[in-house]
């Protein structure tokens, strides 16, 4: 036995050596940082609130020439009163080709022969979420313009720009896009931008342009509202058959309203700066990280729970929704 650790010892302390030497060269990899930031374009969609909107004044307070897509003139205007003059805004509509083509043609001639540095595809929406048989195919049509044929989109539109200038696409999906918690075209939608962020990286990395995945947990913003997500609950219901209402319940509604305020108010972080410094990291390093999850729900909560077996998540969303009248 004696024989046997003490033969083992060497094998243990060189695999031990190793792995503190691989910690240490990736976190001195992961903390090197871009030089001549000022020169550096970025444009970032789905500005007027949120997150967008928060990392548009941080990139100008680091020096960066800031180009912010808003989708109206309020927020555009509120965006550049609360910046510096080098941050400079356009009316970008994300489900248009005719708006997406305009923003990329103001945008080249916004960075000239050095490209675009960054292209931050932020811009997105939540809803109608509920359960998958309330909805009808127009109601996943207008979340998947945005959140997924609207992100495709704009990150082929720019992509000559980004690749002139060897730069970063950083694409904003979700946990979401890891667990499909509830119905809808959210969870569809971002698990498409995993898809195509990953397809896209391993398609464009022979021209030095990095692709990174933002995966925020859930956050108060104008997605995780509550107002809005209970008021298209109740259109959603409104829109039943009779039938289909009674396979529910009369109560089903209430208890899924109630349900949702529950998750909402216990795991929606108000500190948005957690994904705000992600995109920053993957703007700004010279190694960006792949993935980024942003918020401890996200890391400790929904990330170890996407790896988990389908019956796992299955038997626990299914212990937390309620049940319906007429259910198994």
């Amino acid at each position: 036995m004696y024989e046997f650790l003490s033969n083992s010892c060497p094998s243990t302390y060189a695999l031990g050596t190793f792995a503190i030497l691989w910690v240490l060269v990736w976190f001195y990899r992961d903390n090197l940082k871009i030089t001549r930031v000022s020169e550096k374009h970025v444009f970032v969609t789905g500005c007027d609130s949120g997150f967008g909107n928060l990392l548009c004044k941080r990139l100008d307070k680091r020096g960066f020439r800031v180009l912010a897509g808003c989708l109206t003139e309020k927020g555009a205007d509120d965006l550049k009163r609360a910046a510096g003059p080098f941050l400079k805004t356009c009316i970008l509509d994300v489900t248009s080709s005719a708006s997406i083509q305009k923003a990329m043609e103001w945008t080249k001639n916004e960075v000239g022969d050095k490209g675009l540095w960054g292209l931050v595809n932020n811009a997105g929406r939540s809803l109608p979420m509920g359960p998958s048989e309330w909805m009808k195919i127009e109601d996943f049509e207008s979340t998947l313009k945005v959140n997924m044929t609207g992100v495709i989109e704009t990150t082929m539109t720019f992509l000559p720009l980004v690749k002139k200038a060897r730069g970063r696409i950083v694409n904003v999906a979700s946990v979401l896009g890891r667990v499909a918690a509830n119905g809808g075209g959210y969870c569809i939608s971002k698990f498409a931008v995993e898809s195509f962020s990953d397809c896209l990286r391993r398609d464009i990395q022979g021209f030095g342009v990095n692709v990174c995945i933002i995966e925020p947990g859930f956050f108060k913003t104008q997605v995780t509202s509550l107002e809005p997500i209970e008021r298209e609950l109740h259109r959603l219901w409104n829109q039943l058959t009779p039938e289909v209402k009674e396979s529910y319940g009369d109560k089903y509604l209430d208890k899924y309203i109630w349900i949702q305020r529950l998750i909402m108010n216990a795991i929606c972080d108000s500190d948005l700066s957690k994904v705000t410094n992600c995109m920053e990291h993957a703007l700004l390093a010279v190694h960006p990280r792949t993935r980024y999850s942003a918020g401890w729900d996200a890391k400790f909560l929904w990330i170890p729970l996407s790896y988990m077996p389908a019956c796992f998540v299955d038997i626990a969303l299914k212990l937390v929704m309620p049940k319906p009248a007429k259910g198994v």
